[in-house]
């Protein structure tokens, strides 16, 4: 089935098959070409060009629309039950992510309800999240556990997000987050022991990443590096929290374990960026958690002139970012974090893929990769997608190769 799209007014985000990230000064350019076409053989891209189109069996007509790569969020905890709209009368009263935490509330409060959520009741749940960031415009995303916190917990949130990959045709990575927070009747040094020698074998098979929270007042470098170890052992390979609340050292361990990448990095200095330069880890940063907790923005502008890539991606959770609209945070990255739209585009679409090791099948237009593209409105440009950042903008959303309704 060969699927032709054409009256394209700009195709953007074309790149070869062998660049995986954009980094540096890379991250301003977005390469284009005007007055388009692209043809879709089965759920992939085949090929792309201008002048006449090539015959197919099917025709979308952009109607002078752009076309672009969905986005790829490489970061979120979309499994969990119920909601915490409580915690958020509490931060509206002024208690802080920390002190909501260490009152038994937060994560742990997650944790309480997804024990009393059959695991069907939390697939439904869960599948709303999904379908809401697809008709967003998401086509690539990263799912973690981290609300099970127990045993038969974690195992159970693994096993809905293998049901959430068989139920849509995003792409979507599977990340074990055993270590999210102590669960409780815990002393940690236990619970770390926990995750690593019971739950870390049973997530064999079920996760494709492993991550710690390594940040003030849940697990320190050391308690990372024996959970990494253990992922390795099992095939896991690392993507970290690091440095959210704290400069807590996360960045350094991740890069040392040659983490996929580090995560959050709303508190870093030069430090932080020397470790990266010298490592493979893509820094992603959580704009809607510094929006939604109102906690410091990362410092991508610094990240970014010292030669390194940056993704952003939603941090969609329950407590500190209750939102998977990538749009939102492509305009965060633009208004609060002071990238421009070309910039964010990039970390929005092929460095988020990177960030979860997908950059071979999303991320851009390039032949071979998944056909999962938005087609915009008429008259829009990249710069009015963050700055129009609530207007509906978005005509069309293609997931391998086919219009989600």
């Amino acid at each position: 089935m060969k699927t032709l799209i054409k009256n394209i007014s700009s195709l953007i985000g074309i790149l070869p098959p062998d660049v995986k990230c954009k980094r540096g000064e890379e991250m301003s350019l977005v390469e284009s070409l005007e007055n388009a076409w692209l043809l879709i053989e089965g759920d992939h891209i085949d090929s792309f060009g201008t002048g006449g189109c090539p015959p197919s069996d099917k025709v979308i007509d952009a109607a002078g629309g752009m076309v672009m790569p969905s986005f790829c969020d490489s970061h979120t905890h979309i499994v969990y039950a119920g909601s915490r709209e409580g915690e958020f009368l509490d931060k509206i009263n002024g208690l802080s992510y920390e002190e909501i935490a260490r009152r038994g509330g937060g994560i742990l409060n997650s944790s309480d309800l997804l024990k009393s959520t059959d695991e069907d009741e939390l697939f439904a749940q869960a599948l709303g999240r999904l379908d809401e960031v697809l008709a967003k415009g998401t086509g690539a995303l990263e799912i973690k556990s981290g609300y099970g916190l127990s045993t038969e917990g974690e195992i159970k949130s693994l096993r809905v997000i293998k049901r959430l990959k068989e139920s849509r045709s995003a792409v979507i990575k599977s990340t074990f987050l055993g270590a999210h927070a102590v669960g409780r009747g815990y002393c940690k040094s236990d619970y770390v022991r926990l995750v690593c020698e019971e739950m870390m074998p049973l997530a064999e098979g079920l996760a494709d990443f492993v991550d710690v929270f390594c940040d003030e007042g849940f697990f320190t470098p050391e308690d990372t590096a024996a959970i990494l170890e253990s992922g390795a052992r099992h095939g896991l390979r690392p993507k970290i929290h690091a440095n959210e609340l704290a400069v807590s050292g996360g960045v350094q361990v991740g890069v040392r374990f040659d983490a996929v990448s580090v995560d959050h990095l709303e508190r870093t200095g030069q430090a932080e960026i020397e470790a990266l330069l010298e490592s493979r880890t893509m820094p992603v940063m959580l704009p809607g958690a510094s929006f939604f907790l109102g906690m410091p923005y990362g410092k991508a502008k610094d990240f970014i002139a010292a030669g390194l890539p940056v993704a952003l991606a939603s941090d969609y959770n329950p407590g500190s970012s209750p939102s998977g609209d990538m749009r939102f945070v492509m305009a965060l990255g633009c208004i609060k974090m002071r990238l421009t739209p070309a910039q964010a585009f990039n970390a929005v679409t092929i460095n988020g893929a990177c960030a979860m090791d997908a950059a071979d099948v999303a991320g851009s237009i390039t032949p071979g990769k998944k056909a999962n593209l938005l087609i915009t409105r008429p008259g829009v440009t990249l710069t009015g997608i963050p700055y129009n950042y609530t207007t509906p903008v978005v005509a069309l959303k293609l997931l391998g190769g086919r219009i989600l309704q």
